[in-house]
């Protein structure tokens, strides 16, 4: 299997708090990893440091072999890693087109990005996104209309149009309601598995994490915990992780 990411001795600290202790893993193209842990484990952290929005204290990250730290043009890193996040980073007041096709802002100059917000550019991406994240009445619908799901579906057909190699989601359901939360990370998975796409996603629930991914990475008090496939991880594995340490 070829890497896709490789962590070595990833440290992150803020002024005194240590956020991520001497984090070590690998993850292979088109995995499907879940990162889990109680709230404060450095789940965030380790995404943003992922995603190149916070450098790392200490120790490397390679993306594909590459140091993270050379992969600084917006473009190419753009086609290497993409970001969802449960507040679903949507412009409400534009319509969804547009925001499905700010997806495509890497690809486009200063010029085509300034005229696609009189007539969208490359309307067809949207169009095909759309009807994939099953969206295809709401082109020109403004975003804050729609529901919580709706949007997110929204973000998915985003990340569709941008068709990075890595995804990484950042409790991308934790402000849904359940049913809706299982539809889009359902979705999320699929689109991940056509796209062969490798994707790490942050998830309070254990639940989903053990349902819809191939391996759960547990992080507690910035250092992993375990690291193992989903069908090896037991109830005893999530009490441990999730107890709370004894009061003296």
């Amino acid at each position: 299997m070829q890497e896709a990411i490789s962590i070595t001795q990833i440290s992150k600290s803020y002024e005194r708090k240590i956020a991520l202790s001497s984090l070590s893993f690998t993850v292979n193209k088109g995995e499907l990893v879940a990162l889990i842990g109680p709230s404060g484990a450095g789940k965030t952290t380790l995404l943003n440091l992922l995603a190149a929005i916070l450098p790392p204290s200490q120790g490397h990250i390679l993306i594909d072999r590459q140091p993270l730290s050379e992969l600084m043009d917006h473009k190419k890193r753009a086609k290497k890693i993409g970001i969802i996040r449960q507040q679903f980073d949507l412009v409400g007041e534009l319509p969804v087109i547009h925001n499905v096709l700010a997806g495509r802002l890497s690809e486009w100059g200063i010029f085509k990005s300034i005229l696609s917000m009189l007539v969208p550019q490359d309307k067809e991406y949207a169009v095909q996104a759309l009807i994939r994240v099953g969206l295809t009445d709401k082109l020109y619908e403004k975003t804050s209309s729609l529901s919580g799901g709706e949007q997110q579906r929204v973000a998915l057909a985003r990340l569709l149009v941008q068709s990075p190699e890595i995804v990484l989601a950042d409790e991308p359901v934790a402000s849904l309601d359940p049913a809706r939360a299982e539809d889009v990370l359902e979705l999320l998975v699929k689109i991940a598995l056509e796209e062969n796409q490798t994707l790490i996603a942050s998830l309070h629930s254990v639940e989903y994490a053990r349902k819809y991914f191939d391996r759960l990475i547990a992080l507690k008090d910035g250092e992993i915990f375990f690291d193992l496939p989903a069908s090896s991880v037991t109830d005893d594995h999530i009490n441990s992780l999730y107890r709370l340490k004894e009061l003296s």
